[in-house]
């Protein structure tokens, strides 16, 4: 399969994944500063940290997973890691379906991250199924969509910044970015896949 990522491009979004990963399991691991509007969720708990604990796992594993030298030289490791990110998508996209719905930024918002957790278990399940079946090129393409979604921790934390500090109210731009965090991601995905003659592996 071609490469997905040159090496500077790959190196800035590992070191972003590792980032939001790491500062993520502050959550379940009740530590430093948490943010007010995140534990307001009517679900927080124990749903927060179910989300949290799997999505910052994938998020960790994830960019290794792209590595083209890993998967030839230690495909054994690879299938390890593979099996503990689609747990972490698992339980990080269940735990997301629910804290969608007890979103404190209105349906607009649940509409936006519900579907992210629906689109991410959906590709993730996919990925897996492929794998089992040995269909290695629909794998592949059905890994590179999962992983445009987890990487939906990134953007979002990426766009938040400009959420407080610009024009438009927090919590209408906090609508916002429920759908831009991964829309774009997998329309990238999508474009990625198709121009090399792949985005067909739907089966």
């Amino acid at each position: 399969m071609p490469k997905i990522l040159s090496r500077p491009a790959w190196m800035v979004m590992t070191l972003l994944s590792l980032v939001v990963a790491l500062t993520a399991y502050r959550y379940p691991l009740n530590v430093g500063p948490l943010a007010p509007n995140v534990v307001a969720n009517l679900f927080a708990r124990p749903f927060l940290d179910l989300h949290v604990a799997g999505a910052a796992t994938a998020l960790l594993i994830a960019p290794f997973q792209v590595l083209p030298g890993l998967r030839a030289r230690r495909p054994g490791l690879h299938r390890v890691m593979g099996r503990i990110y689609v747990a972490g998508c698992l339980a990080g996209g269940m735990g997301g379906l629910v804290l969608a719905f007890g979103s404190t930024a209105g349906p607009i918002a649940t509409a936006g991250f519900g579907l992210l957790a629906l689109a991410w278990l959906a590709t993730t399940v996919q990925a897996w199924r492929m794998a089992l079946a040995r269909r290695v090129a629909e794998h592949r393409a059905w890994m590179i969509r999962s992983m445009a979604l987890t990487l939906a921790a990134v953007t979002l934390r990426l766009y938040l910044p400009f959420a407080a500090l610009g024009p438009i109210p927090f919590f209408d731009a906090y609508r916002a970015i429920a759908f831009l965090c991964w829309v774009p991601n997998l329309l990238l995905a999508e474009v990625w896949l198709k121009r090399r003659g792949l985005a067909s592996s739907v089966a």
